[in-house]
């Protein structure tokens, strides 16, 4: 089996508001107003084309901070670090090193990532965190240019790497793109807890 999975809020920590508050206090000083500002800074369609690597940092720093009239040095902070701001999460990477080693033992699983991620952060996270690693392959978008949930993305995963969609399960944290993936053919989990996943995994792998 195919196991394919989301990193950001899956396997590393992904709290955009509390990255809001570190670097706009003023601005975000309310759970409100740093959740207000975060959505204005990551779903709006500048951030989107960042992700997906058609739009440089500098530009998007540029746009975010005359946009949002924001000090320009104070949103190149923000977005400069959130590489280095990735945390793991430890019950998904025990989870990922069980997995890896029933692939060693087993052979019945292997292991894919399908990450929508700025290539400047998934530079940072190949270097800083050994587990990226344990992979048999994967696409980050900033590296594809296409982004989640675009069908395109997971058929490039699934023709790089041959996968059979009846034998791959995509795991992600977010309702849209596992809806994408079942589109594809693929079976999908929606993540909420590694716990939660290991017991859905259970039922598929045995």
């Amino acid at each position: 089996m195919n196991l394919v999975f989301d990193f950001g809020a899956v396997l590393f920590e992904w709290r955009p508001a509390l990255l809001v508050q570190a670097s706009f206090p003023a601005q975000a000083a309310t759970p409100e107003a740093a959740g207000e500002l975060a959505g204005a800074i990551f779903h709006h369609p500048d951030w989107l084309e960042f992700d997906r690597g058609v739009l440089a940092l500098d530009a998007v720093v540029g746009r975010t901070a005359q946009r949002l009239g924001l000090p320009q040095a104070a949103v190149q902070g923000l977005m400069s670090g959130v590489g280095e701001r990735l945390m793991p999460m430890a019950d998904s990477v025990a989870l990922l090193e069980r997995l890896r080693r029933r692939r060693e033992s087993c052979g019945d699983v292997r292991l894919y990532f399908l990450s929508n991620m700025p290539a400047p952060y998934a530079r940072v996270l190949e270097q800083r965190h050994a587990f990226v690693g344990w992979f048999d392959g994967g696409i980050f978008s900033g590296d594809a240019k296409l982004i989640k949930p675009q069908p395109a993305i997971f058929e490039l995963l699934q023709s790089r790497y041959a996968l059979d969609p009846a034998k791959t399960i995509f795991i992600d944290d977010l309702p849209v793109n596992v809806q994408a993936a079942r589109d594809c053919g693929w079976k999908a989990l929606h993540f909420e807890s590694a716990a939660g996943l290991q017991r859905q995994l259970q039922a598929h792998l045995g």
